[in-house]
């Protein structure tokens, strides 16, 4: 059995849902003992407790120590079955971090799956929607797994109530990321969705973000969702470009305090730095790839240009090697690293 201590680097939540997915999808038991040890409200959440329990049925596992507030669990999972699954996270616990964990587990598995879950789509420390559908998903298909999204409704903290469908068909393997040379992006594509609030936060938020394209004469076709039927306010925007071979995002949920104008702005730059940085992985889906990375080496090493190296992506590097035997190797040349992921 594979032991990890849940308070090792940034101690959060990432471990329990990247540990449990990696044991399902390699079929190695794990005890995981001081989980979210340093934060202010250890042990396990409740979002943290509906991943495990859906990885718990989609692998068959034997489970000890799931409850809220537990500070250690046993998984030992059997087999990935492509079955049919709902559950409600509750409030507004992340849909989008609970499908990252049980896309990783089960797309592998020889048999169709889906998962509907309720909770929400656009909350705080967590991929927004439409960074999870538009820049994770459409990279994760690009290395060869089938999987889509459908959205049903948004659902903001502290409500929730949103809700979505994650569907997995089966895949004949998993390819490499390899993308080490400066990429061409043109135009910038992105979403502001917005609830039960004054429609002019929307337009300056917009307009806000336009004014910094227009300077680095990038086009963009930014659309504005209002949304009728989420159970409480919200506001976020999600902006992504694409080139032939890669995307790269950004998202910036609004809250009380922030004008609109900065977080159009803020968004708006922070991808802009991106992109001049010459990345072929924005910082957040370099964390996010890595497992999947890890997971194809028997087809060759993968490859990427990153800003910089996240307290995340090193916590989930010192997780992966419990489970697979892979190399993560960093370069810095000038303002960019390149990481290699090979056996």
């Amino acid at each position: 059995m594979i032991k990890i201590d849940g308070s090792y680097g940034e101690g959060g939540g990432q471990i329990v849902r990247t540990a449990v997915a990696l044991s399902a999808v390699t079929g190695r038991p794990i005890e995981i003992i001081n989980i979210r040890a340093n934060r202010p409200n250890p042990g396990l959440r409740a979002q943290h407790v509906t991943t495990i329990k859906c990885i718990q049925e989609i692998s068959n596992a034997d489970v000890d120590g799931l409850s809220v507030g537990s500070k250690r669990i046993t998984f030992i999972p059997t087999a990935v079955e492509g079955i049919d699954h709902k559950f409600d996270i509750g409030t507004a616990g992340s849909i989008p971090l609970v499908f990252q964990a049980a896309l990783l587990a089960t797309f592998q598995a020889k048999k169709s799956f889906s998962l509907k879950l309720k909770g929400g789509t656009d909350v705080k420390w967590s991929p927004s929607w439409d960074y999870f559908a538009q820049v994770f998903l459409k990279l994760i298909r690009k290395m060869g797994i089938n999987v889509s999204a459908e959205l049903i409704r948004r659902g903001y903290y502290p409500e929730g109530g949103g809700e979505a469908i994650l569907k997995v068909s089966p895949t004949t393997g998993i390819n490499p990321f390899n993308v080490t040379n400066r990429e061409n992006f043109r135009e910038v594509e992105g979403i502001i969705h917005i609830s039960k609030l004054p429609e002019h936060i929307s337009k300056r938020m917009k307009h806000a973000a336009k004014k910094v394209f227009v300077k680095y004469g990038i086009k963009d076709d930014i659309k504005i969702e209002k949304v009728e039927d989420a159970l409480c306010e919200g506001v976020g925007i999600t902006l992504w470009s694409q080139s032939e071979e890669t995307i790269l995002g950004n998202t910036i949920l609004g809250e009380r305090g922030l004008p609109a104008e900065n977080i159009g702005e803020t968004v708006a730059r922070n991808l802009i730095n991106e992109i001049t940085s010459g990345a072929t992985l924005d910082t957040y889906a370099a964390d996010q790839l890595l497992p999947y990375m890890a997971l194809a080496t028997n087809r060759g090493e993968s490859a990427f240009l990153v800003r910089n190296v996240s307290n995340h992506a090193k916590t989930n590097m010192w997780l992966i090697k419990h489970f697979l035997d892979v190399e993560f190797e960093t370069k810095k040349s000038d303002n960019i690293i390149e990481v290699i992921v090979k056996s």
